[in-house]
């Protein structure tokens, strides 16, 4: 299997499994973004951009509109985004993206995960280099050569397009996520994405040998998933671990 089922079947396995962490995610985002500027999606592209993601994630309405509220009534959160990369059990590798309003407590807790779970966090750029930074958009079409010259037309840089039982996966620069959504909607107008973001994806996939490392992936995993400060974690273990 391709990429996009990679991504396809790790996103459902989150969906279900923590689908009020990603209701709580996106929260977050929306949040910062409609703090930072002005909190009205018509006037604030890097919130009405956070907005079109949420929806590709299916966040219901009433969450994104609490965020906005939240912000147009001078909430005090400070949050900074931050990154932490490490070596887990056996030949994976994990980074983590993480916003917070105190960095110390969530490096601390970060760190205990790794700790707990043999594994090893690391300095900054120590994994990163081992994964590839894209634009990931699916949907439902099936047309390769239309697409691919509404893509040219809007001069969006396409690394790859994937098209797997109907679904159509494209993967760009991450500067041109939504240049290409713009090409996609002169095709497919109100089109809904199943995937509408800017991703890690490792250039290669490992699977654990040992029981011993699965088990302590699933806790290093499972402890990371608990931290209300963690946004995204992406790993290199194969799916069908």
């Amino acid at each position: 299997m391709g990429r996009a089922f990679e991504v396809r079947k790790s996103a459902m396995a989150k969906t279900s499994a923590a689908k009020t962490k990603i209701y709580s995610r996106f929260g977050k985002e929306i949040y910062v973004a409609a703090k930072a500027g002005i909190p009205d999606p018509e006037m604030n592209v890097s919130l009405r951009r956070i907005i079109e993601k949420a929806r590709a994630n299916q966040v219901p309405a009433d969450i994104i509109k609490r965020a906005i509220e939240k912000a147009k009534g001078g909430g005090s959160e400070q949050y900074t985004d931050v990154r932490y990369e490490g070596f887990g059990p056996g030949a994976s590798t994990v980074v983590i993206d993480c916003l917070t309003d105190n960095v110390n407590r969530t490096y601390s807790e970060i760190r205990n995960c790794f700790n707990k779970s043999k594994s090893k966090i690391g300095v900054q750029g120590s994994v990163l280099h081992t994964y590839d930074s894209l634009g990931i958009l699916s949907f439902v079409y099936d047309d390769e050569d239309k697409m691919l010259e509404a893509l040219i037309e809007h001069e969006v840089d396409v690394k790859d397009l994937e098209l797997e039982d109907g679904v159509m996966t494209l993967y760009v620069e991450p500067t041109d996520l939504y240049k290409a959504k713009d090409a996609v909607d002169t095709i497919l107008p109100e089109c809904e994405f199943s995937t509408l973001e800017n991703t890690l994806l490792p250039q290669d996939y490992v699977s654990l040998s040992s029981d011993e490392d699965k088990q302590m992936f699933e806790r290093l995993m499972g402890m990371i998933d608990e931290i209300d400060d963690v946004q995204n974690v992406f790993h290199n273990v194969s799916s069908d671990e």
